[in-house]
């Protein structure tokens, strides 16, 4: 990876009216890299993907985006960027092909340029014997590719991705994973926002944690698990015998609903404990993972 950041942000902040959304958040992006955003909603993670893509001006702080301003070059910064939104916005009235070209000209491209890109996109996503069909004849997964092609028809340096395999299938989820493996392995710089653990984990190079427009972690997802949660999970049912057990032993636990969760990397010391002392119905040791990470430090409430 460049030494040079391809997005620098420092002091980033965005408000409306009263409300802050993002609070003096500070990120660094390299070349090649795929960052993830992570957080609960109002975490602020979507606006800041368009503070990023140059839709929404920042209220106070820098950022730069391929070394432009995005406050005072807006229009330069999207030029460079693909955006693959949430939302699906297909064209319905036009064919699978037809939707690449028209909006290859909103690029300036010429036809021929247009039509060759959209033609080797098509290949590129698996959608080329679709090359002729009506949008709505495409399955969700299809669509969701298509989605990826239209943003790539740019040749963008930096790719932005919003919940890009939201509703999707297991199946249709790893081929999106496989293409966007291979655009980062051309160089290619992924933002990605997801609220899929295992998609974060799979794809990240490196990811924050935003809670309330504020950044709580950042690192790598093995070394953030690391670090925060421990190598393993012991998870069984919460009764008074088992808090008073975590209690004895200095255990880092933690309560979930009707669960315990009990932290660290003396796993099998723990659960064996447990086991012999308590005999639960239900007690399960697993190894520590993304969304123990999420959930501990954002909470076990559900947000609207």
């Amino acid at each position: 990876m460049s030494s040079a950041p391809v997005i620098e942000a420092r002091g980033l902040r965005k408000l409306y009216g009263t409300l802050t959304a993002v609070d003096g958040i500070d990120l660094t992006v390299h070349r090649g890299e795929c960052f993830g955003l992570l957080g609960p909603n109002g975490a602020g993670k979507t606006t800041t993907v368009r503070m990023l893509h140059a839709v929404s001006p920042p209220s106070a702080g820098s950022l730069r985006v391929l070394g432009l301003d995005v406050a005072s070059q807006g229009a330069e910064v999207r030029a460079l960027m693909g955006v693959c939104h949430q939302e699906d916005n297909l064209d319905p009235d036009f064919t699978v092909e037809r939707n690449l070209i028209v909006f290859a000209r909103y690029f300036g491209l010429p036809r021929a340029e247009a039509r060759r890109r959209a033609s080797e996109l098509l290949d590129f996503m698996g959608l080329a014997d679709k090359a002729a069909s009506q949008v709505e004849a495409l399955s969700g997964g299809m669509k969701r590719r298509l989605m990826l092609a239209r943003a790539l028809i740019n040749a963008p340096r930096v790719l932005v991705l919003d919940e890009p395999t939201t509703g999707l299938d297991p199946q249709a989820r790893h081929q999106m994973w496989r293409r966007l493996r291979l655009l980062r392995e051309q160089g290619v710089t992924i933002v990605l926002t997801t609220h899929y653990m295992e998609e974060a984990a799979r794809l990240c190079d490196r990811l924050v944690i935003m809670e309330r427009g504020r950044i709580l972690v950042e690192g790598s997802p093995a070394e953030l698990v690391s670090r925060h949660v421990g190598r393993e999970v012991v998870e069984v049912a919460a009764t008074e015998g088992v808090a008073a057990l975590a209690a004895e032993h200095g255990w880092d636990a933690e309560a979930a609903g009707d669960r315990l969760l009990i932290y660290g990397t003396k796993g099998e010391e723990v659960y064996r404990l447990v086991m012999e002392r308590l005999q639960p119905p239900d007690c399960t040791l697993r190894m520590a993972n993304l969304e123990d990470l999420f959930l501990r430090l954002t909470g076990h409430d559900l947000r609207d």
